[in-house]
């Protein structure tokens, strides 16, 4: 695989409407479909899963919580590779390992190994997320950037959906590892696809100096700042409590008194669509009436969604899913968004130092909290309500636009 040649001393980026703006955003598009649906296809079938191979919730979610574990701790070395071969180069070898990864998980022996390839698979899908952004910056033009990265987005969110979606009907059929066979040849079609359409670059440039440095550098900069601090925190409280919520949740619906099965219990994930809307229209709030108060209020959003899952409710229960993915996806879009505003320096350590918090509290608190479901939903809800006004108040005091 060949080395981004350095740009033309000109270069403005990918204009729309040009043939490498279209494969550019098809190409990453389909890259956030194959990642995220890759990466959650076994949360829609974790009841499934825990039967098959003998293990309890909380040990099921590992399945979710050790891929999210490696592409949380991967993010800062797709970033330093980056810097030496370019974005393009480096998103591929991730997808590569990621395709072949997927299609290995459905036949592991057993739990143990299992882990190990989901951990693997995490690794190798930290190259998309940690780079695709940056790329976007330097190869579309800087009028086009905002929406090439929105439609970057909802691929993602895509993605994640139809890797949990999909999962469940098969996983009806013939079990588990159909589930995440299906799964996998989806965003093994998607990868390829990305593949072959994202173009080589012709707006990176390679830094001075050593890439380590450059690297090292922006993560203690970013590190230092107590603004930054309060928004890595506040992606990892709310991924936490947002993903155990998912995890556990089919648990209950499969259980008395709804006893629903996994093809029906999966499409919950149907609510992400709310998170679609609300992340771009918290955006444009946030442009408006402040990013703090924007944020504040999509927390508390969350929180009435949570409280709405208490009753042994089906339509109640539903409903609140919804609020809370909305309030979820509308806090996620604005720190998102705050990081790379709020960033002076290591604009790239910054959105990788997100990410590291985002899906380091997804792993450890989609996993702890499945102790809490050991007394029931609300054990569960208790501490997804704990983690959110320990946000709240985090945000509410440090917080500053």
């Amino acid at each position: 695989m060949s080395v981004d040649a350095s740009p033309t001393r000109d270069w403005v980026g990918h204009d729309a409407g040009s043939s490498g703006y279209r494969r550019i955003l098809i190409g990453l598009f389909a890259a956030g479909i194959g990642t995220f649906g890759q990466m959650y296809s076994t949360q829609g079938i974790l009841p499934t899963l825990g039967r098959a191979l003998e293990v309890n919730e909380a040990s099921a979610a590992l399945t979710v919580s050790m891929a999210t574990l490696g592409l949380s701790v991967s993010v800062l070395g797709w970033s330093w590779l980056a810097d030496r071969i370019g974005r393009a180069p480096a998103m591929k070898i991730a997808m590569s390992f990621s395709l072949v990864l997927g299609l290995l998980t459905p036949i592991a022996p057993g739990f143990t190994t299992l882990l190990v390839l989901r951990s693997l698979e995490g690794l190798a899908l930290g190259g998309v997320p940690a780079l695709a952004v940056a790329y976007l910056a330097e190869e579309i033009h800087s009028r086009h950037v905002s929406v090439a990265a929105a439609i970057y987005i909802s691929g993602t969110t895509v993605g994640g959906l139809l890797g949990r979606v999909v999962t469940g009907p098969f996983a009806d059929l013939g079990g588990w590892r159909t589930g995440v066979a299906a799964g996998g040849i989806l965003s093994a079609v998607a990868v390829i696809i990305a593949i072959a359409l994202i173009p080589r670059a012709q707006g990176w440039v390679r830094p001075t100096g050593k890439p380590t440095t450059s690297v090292r550098q922006g993560v203690l900069a970013n590190l230092r700042d107590p603004g930054m601090l309060v928004l890595y925190g506040q992606a990892a409280l709310l991924m936490g409590g947002f993903v155990a919520t998912y995890n556990y949740l089919g648990y209950r619906l499969e259980g008395e008194p709804f006893g629903l099965p996994v093809a029906i219990s999966s499409q919950i994930f149907f609510a992400y669509l709310g998170g679609t809307v609300s992340s771009s229209v918290a955006g444009r709030l946030a442009a408006t009436h402040g990013r703090r108060k924007v944020m504040l209020t999509c927390v508390v959003v969350m929180i009435v969604g949570v409280l709405m899952t208490l009753p042994d409710n089906l339509v109640m229960i539903l409903a609140g899913l919804l609020i809370l993915t909305t309030g979820f996806f509308g806090a996620h879009g604005v720190a998102s968004g705050w990081v790379g505003a709020r960033a002076r320096v290591g604009k790239a350590q910054a959105s990788a130092l997100y990410n590291l918090f985002y899906y380091g509290g997804s792993s450890l608190f989609g996993w702890l909290l499945g102790y809490a479901y050991v007394i029931g939903w609300t054990g569960l809800a208790t501490a997804v309500l704990a983690l959110a006004l320990a946000s709240l108040t985090w945000s509410f005091f440090l917080a500053r636009d």
